[in-house]
């Protein structure tokens, strides 16, 4: 079997992009010997086939490359329809685009103080100061959670997400089983106080049925394990990731800060640019063949969503960025098919508002330092050091 990449050569915040437009053009369905081997998908059409087609590319043998999954099936991330339905089905409620809205108000209170700080400080490391803590704070609120569950979130979200960017797969085992003690105690929490269906994740999960059955307690453990954390790194990579082409183009910086009705089609092409995921698996269960290579059953696949989006075929000028971008549609920042993501309406706000903070903070920012970035999974940023301009 050929080798034809490495994931852990060293890269810069640009280089992984680099080496998958070579990849897209010589050898869009690529094989590599890292963590057992893998094979990974480069093309937008191979990734949306992939990810729509369930029948035949399931994730519940593994999801993720590399595997991090040490403790169990986590809903509905973990599991191939019909079993992860009835999950889904009790979480969308919860992050529909008006219900996420009322959101709105917390996430600014939660950005505008983080950013205090670090304005207070001239700059600061935006992944570590903003991205990082910020949507642990509103998943905390999103999730209904006490004081005492907010700090504990705090700690091991932060320690988690750090682990998974960083590739510390044993400090990842650690934090992956505090955050199942926490999910246990917010289930039991709400199994002795029930909160309204319509108003907690939990709650809404104790009270849903299939086919006439509650859900078993340790799927319900999972599903708010996977919650906890599933919302937690990629906005901060994918904040991160936009802070450094901000930082970079700072026309662009000062049209935004200037008219911020233009963030939300800013934000959807920044996210087609920089999608913050690359390992998101599949396994096929039978032997594929795609574009000549034949893919044998039971090996992991990676669909490389951050590849898919840049490809030259589906998105001219792919590398560029362009607001008035007329196919954004064929975006696939947030997948394809049954595992499209359920969040999608809740991480769109996050970013815009988190954006429209971070221009209003000072009248501009700019590198301070050269990016870093993270590793697989993700694709983006790990470490963006700034500066903040003072008026004119």
């Amino acid at each position: 079997m050929s080798n034809d990449f490495n994931p852990l050569q060293p890269e810069t915040f640009d280089s992984a992009q680099v080496e998958y437009r070579t990849l897209r053009e010589t050898c869009p369905v690529a094989h590599s010997d890292t963590w057992g081997g893998f094979w990974a998908l480069m093309k937008h059409d191979d990734v949306v086939a992939a990810a729509s087609d369930w029948r035949t590319f399931q994730t519940s043998k593994q999801n993720v490359v590399p595997k991090v999954a040490f403790t169990g099936r986590r809903p509905p991330l973990h599991l191939d329809p019909p079993e992860h339905t009835p999950y889904r089905r009790a979480l969308a409620p919860l992050l529909t685009e008006k219900r996420v809205a009322r959101l709105e108000p917390v996430m600014r209170e939660i950005c505008r103080g983080l950013l205090a700080t670090m304005v207070a400080q001239g700059g600061g490391d935006v992944c570590a100061d903003y991205s990082a803590p910020m949507p642990v704070a509103i998943f905390a609120h999103w999730m209904n959670l006490d004081a005492a569950a907010i700090e504990a979130l705090t700690d091991a979200g932060r320690k988690y997400n750090i682990a998974v960017q960083s590739a510390d797969l044993v400090t990842t085992k650690e934090t992956s089983l505090l955050l199942y003690d926490m999910a246990r105690q917010v289930v039991a929490d709400r199994r002795a106080a029930p909160l309204s269906v319509d108003e907690d994740a939990t709650s809404a999960l104790l009270a849903a049925r299939d086919d006439g059955e509650p859900l078993p307690d340790e799927m319900i453990v999972g599903t708010i394990r996977q919650v906890l954390v599933v919302g937690l790194i990629a906005p901060s990579v994918m904040i991160g990731s936009i802070a450094v082409h901000l930082a970079r183009d700072q026309e662009l910086q000062s049209r935004l800060r200037a008219a911020p009705e233009l963030l939300p089609d800013a934000i959807d092409e920044l996210l087609r640019l920089y999608t913050p995921y690359r390992g998101f698996a599949r396994t096929a269960i039978h032997d594929v063949t795609i574009r000549g290579r034949t893919i044998p059953a039971g090996e992991p696949i990676a669909l490389v969503y951050s590849s898919a989006n840049r490809d030259e075929e589906v998105f001219e000028q792919a590398d560029t960025f362009r607001i008035d971008r007329p196919n954004m549609k064929d975006s696939v920042a947030f997948g394809r098919g049954p595992h499209s993501c359920v969040g999608a309406a809740l991480a769109r706000l996050e970013l815009i508002v988190a954006v429209d903070e971070l221009l209003k903070a000072a009248p501009s920012f700019s590198l301070a330092g050269e990016p870093a970035p993270t590793r697989f999974p993700e694709i983006g940023a790990l470490r963006v050091p700034i500066t903040f301009g003072t008026p004119a």
